[in-house]
């Protein structure tokens, strides 16, 4: 009796090894700016995916309002967050302890799943871009889970961004910041910006900054929002993915930003222990990240941004 070679363990791993290029060239496709064909069994996911998240907007929204004509901190949009990540695919992991008031969160940013899983895991608040305000839907959502919104290209209102996130941890929340200013591919670590710590010169008493590490394992670079990519494509590819994925949230070692002189000071050692944090995780040193980045002048070919050289010349 003749083997059926086709059954043979070298052509299982040949088969393995041709499906694994064909996924890598989709996403390198993605990140160039092209949109993703999705097969009839993704668009089957993506739409049960949306009908359970619709669906669990429905159930949690009104049951947010009526808590809150009783009380103020209302737990809805946490468990809406957590139960979104799983729905789209995450399977999130907490290590560590996380502080739950007075506290400045630091992450790495990979993918707007991070949002839904870290305030999933901890009921943070976060920083995010003023365009977010207007998107339909999202907007409004962000809004429920007391984002901070900021325009951080307009220069004159700086002031007034600082004292919205100073009543923010005067209200004792939690808020978190993504102080790369964009997302990476889960091998990266960009230049930490340092305009919204300006919160912390000088620090509110009691405030403690807790650096977070969100690791997403081998599908970081599946998973990571990186180049030319659309929003609205990401969406589709990480939705209509089969199965799960493991995405584990570290909470590192919280430090006062009183024992550091400034905001730049406070940013290298947020950045200096997320770094260490990855690496561990990873196995291996960083990578450059492969895009330029022009919102914060980061150069892929120079690795570097200018405010780095500025800060070699102190």
């Amino acid at each position: 009796m003749t083997e059926d070679p086709a059954a043979s363990p070298a052509s299982d791993a040949l088969a393995q090894t041709r499906g694994d290029e064909r996924a890598w060239g989709v996403r390198v496709a993605a990140a160039r700016g092209e949109s993703t064909a999705i097969s009839l069994r993704g668009w089957f996911r993506i739409i049960v995916r949306t009908l359970m998240l619709a669906t669990l907007i429905i159930l949690m929204v009104p049951l947010h309002y009526l808590y809150r004509i009783f009380a103020y901190g209302s737990p809805f949009p946490m468990w809406f967050l957590r139960f979104a990540a799983r729905i789209s695919g995450a399977k999130v992991k907490v290590h560590g302890t996380h502080l739950k008031r007075d506290v400045f969160y630091m992450a790495n940013h990979v993918s707007w799943l991070d949002i839904l899983s870290l305030a999933g895991a901890c009921g943070t608040a976060f920083v995010a871009k003023a365009e977010l305000d207007r998107a339909p839907v999202v907007g409004w959502l962000a809004r429920m889970n007391r984002t901070v919104f900021v325009k951080r290209e307009a220069r004159m209102s700086v002031a007034d961004q600082i004292n919205a996130l100073k009543e923010a941890l005067a209200d004792n929340w939690s808020v978190t910041v993504f102080p790369e200013g964009t997302t990476t591919d889960g091998q990266s670590l960009l230049p930490f910006k340092t305009s919204m710590l300006s919160v912390l010169e000088p620090p509110p008493p009691g405030v403690m900054v807790q650096p977070v590490l969100i690791d997403y394992g081998q599908v970081a670079e599946w998973i990571g929002w990186i180049g030319e990519e659309g929003g609205l494509n990401n969406a589709k590819r990480v939705l209509s993915r089969k199965g799960t994925f493991p995405l584990n949230i570290h909470f590192l070692e919280p430090f006062s930003p009183a024992d550091y002189r400034g905001r730049k000071a406070i940013s290298v050692e947020a950045r200096r222990r997320i770094e260490e944090a990855l690496c561990e995780a990873l196995g291996k040193p960083l990578r450059s990240f492969a895009h330029d980045v022009p919102p914060i002048r980061y150069s892929a070919s120079q690795g570097r941004t200018v405010h780095d050289v500025d800060s070699l010349h102190g």
